[in-house]
């Protein structure tokens, strides 16, 4: 009997898409990509989790959400070459912090941005998205010397971190550009870009780009 595929429900131009698929693509782990461009996907999703966000992995009588827990789901069942989760419980801890710091303070606050555009003008958050710009700032702030010291978000080791890492940066320089004085993020970005399996993520993204509510720039 052959093997059913794990499901996954994302859209390519979803960062938290992205980080899922760069996990899978640096494992080449084979499974069925349910994309949300289709509305037949749309309807499956829906019916899985009522929140209706994604990405959402469906693998046998497992139904994973949030892309963390996907990218651990993958490590413990579907492992492959590369380890994204050290071993080494230490380790271990610092990558799921470094994680962490990407979702909360990259990702959430450019989120912000995009999600105060999609508002009616007349109740759109100025001050919020204020304090989204100053919090990106902190965090590039904060991320640069520690970046000075590292190839990769936690080590020497292209980790579940730097899955986190490559779309949040990505869409935050497009959002709220990283100041040329935050030197070491901006090359830590540059890497992220040359990783084969986020460059393959982006490239299946471009044909989307026009659905960036802020513009997207002509680069990348």
């Amino acid at each position: 009997m052959p093997m059913t595929l794990p499901k996954l429900y994302a859209h390519p131009f979803s960062s938290y898409s992205q980080k899922v698929l760069v996990a899978l693509y640096e494992n080449a782990t084979p499974f069925d990509y349910r994309s949300l461009e289709d509305a037949a996907a749309n309807a499956e999703l829906a019916a899985l989790w009522p929140m209706e966000r994604f990405p959402v992995l469906v693998d046998g009588e497992h139904v994973v959400r949030e892309a963390t827990c996907i990218i651990e789901h993958l490590a413990i069942h579907h492992p492959g070459p590369v380890r994204l989760l050290p071993e080494d419980a230490r380790a271990a801890l610092e990558v799921r912090w470094m994680d962490r710091f990407f979702d909360n303070y990259v990702s959430s606050p450019q989120q912000k941005f995009v999600f105060d555009r999609l508002r009616p003008e007349s109740v759109r958050d100025a001050h919020g998205v204020a304090e989204a710009r100053a919090m990106l700032d902190t965090a590039y702030a904060w991320l640069d010397p520690v970046m000075a010291t590292r190839e990769w978000a936690a080590g020497d080791t292209f980790s579940l971190a730097d899955c986190a890492a490559a779309p949040f940066l990505f869409y935050a320089d497009w959002t709220h550009p990283i100041d040329a004085r935050f030197a070491n993020v901006r090359a830590y970005r540059a890497r992220l870009l040359e990783r084969p399996s986020f460059a393959r993520a982006v490239d299946e993204a471009r044909p989307y780009r026009s659905y960036f509510p802020l513009g997207a720039p002509d680069r990348d």
